[in-house]
């Protein structure tokens, strides 16, 4: 009986460790799983339920902590910079077309509307992307993220779309000679553009397909999904607002160019026939002389095609990296997950916004109305810039622009 008491009382003891030891795991177990379900829920964004607001993960406060404050520093005054001059320099084309009456021709009431896009874009959502590089954290709400994402792409949208009709106005006026584009069609057209544009991502904003809210990026963006329809809707937009305005541009100016190396041969062979016509007359051969007499400015005929070219070149170089960087977030989720995915996604977006300070910048070095309209509304104390000859007061026929007389300027 001794024995059997003792014995019984060693197990208990044993029992007893063994136990301590397996709550104590428990509890760790316990404190680890919280974290882990967090990392699911996020990770698993469009897999589950894409519609419940994203809880930030310990790998999201990590990136919110990584961020080093010189980069940070940088970004903010970037950014800033980028937001003074879109707005001021748009709002500079738009009251330009909008108060001399002279302006408003076709071309210029396009660029009108472009830089009316990209002032909106400046207004609605650079400042909160900068608010948001500054704290590294979405303050402004679930409803507002999907609102301001709505509005990214479609004022995007609209000026590629913008974009693409005057480089199809471009086209038909030096290769196929056609003048088709009044400004009461380009008006038209405006209208249509920003019709389609809201059709396009007005889905955005009643979350469908859902976003991800930062703080993994400066903006809401789109995030890793597994949903096939997700993936339809994100490729048929960066297809309409990227892909298919380039291919078009692109043949355009292709074609452009030819046409330009063409007309460029034709002017040497007649330059050509001409000093042989004026040593005949000189030989006393008057008979030999032809009617026909033709004198090509070439330097104007290049310099609007080039414009156009340039603002392509910009509108490539800053939305081609934003367009893969979405394509390639949407289908990769070891991308998507990446520690980098902040610093990354906030120099994309810092290079799409460059674009809107761009083209008013553009519009000042290439464009001699624009440069004359800028010191008019500029006020006397700030005029500083040297005086530009006065403009002449012409009307010129976009289809006829490059045939000029042999004592007129064009430029």
């Amino acid at each position: 009986m001794v024995l059997s008491t003792t014995v019984p009382l060693l197990d208990t003891g044993d029992i007893n460790s063994r136990f301590c030891c397996v709550v104590t795991r428990l509890l760790n177990l316990s404190e680890r799983l919280p974290m882990e379900d967090l990392s699911v829920a996020n990770i698993s964004l469009g897999s589950g339920s894409p519609s419940e607001p994203v809880t930030p993960t310990a790998n999201a406060l990590e990136i919110q902590q990584g961020i080093g404050l010189p980069l940070q520093i940088f970004f903010c005054f970037v950014m800033a910079a980028i937001l003074l001059v879109a707005l001021s320099g748009n709002i500079v084309v738009c009251l330009m077309v909008y108060q001399r009456s002279a302006m408003r021709s076709a071309i210029n009431i396009l660029l009108a509307s472009l830089a009316f896009a990209d002032m909106m874009l400046a207004i609605l959502n650079m400042p909160f992307a900068l608010v948001t590089v500054v704290t590294t954290n979405w303050i402004f709400g679930d409803v507002f993220c999907r609102v301001s994402a709505m509005l990214f792409w479609f004022f995007v949208m609209e000026g590629a779309a913008v974009l693409l009709i005057i480089s199809i106005d471009r086209f038909l006026i030096i290769v196929q000679k056609q003048d088709k584009l009044s400004p009461q069609r380009a008006k038209l057209l405006i209208v249509v553009t920003w019709g389609l544009s809201f059709i396009f991502t007005f889905p955005l904003a009643v979350g469908s397909p859902p976003l991800q809210i930062p703080p993994r990026a400066p903006q809401c963006i789109f995030g890793y999904s597994s949903d096939p329809g997700y993936h339809a809707y994100v490729l048929i937009l960066t297809l309409a607002f990227f892909f298919l305005p380039f291919t078009v541009m692109l043949y355009t100016f292709m074609g452009i160019l030819n046409t330009i190396r063409h007309n460029a041969i034709r002017i040497r062979s007649h330059t050509t026939d001409s000093v042989c016509l004026s040593q005949a007359s000189k030989l006393g051969l008057l008979s030999l002389q032809k009617p026909f007499k033709m004198n090509i400015d070439m330097s104007f005929k290049t310099r609007a095609f080039t414009t156009i070219l340039i603002l392509f070149s910009v509108f490539t170089a800053c939305w081609a990296p934003f367009t893969a960087f979405s394509l390639v977030t949407t289908f990769s989720d070891r991308f998507y997950r990446k520690d980098s995915f902040f610093q990354i996604s906030t120099w994309v977006l810092w290079l799409c916004y460059l674009k809107s300070a761009l083209n008013p910048l553009i519009y000042y070095w290439r464009i001699k109305k624009f440069r004359d309209a800028c010191l008019d509304l500029m006020p006397k104390y700030f005029k500083f810039l040297p005086q530009l000859p006065g403009n002449t007061k012409r009307r010129i026929q976009p289809s006829a622009v490059y045939i000029c007389g042999e004592h007129r300027s064009v430029v």
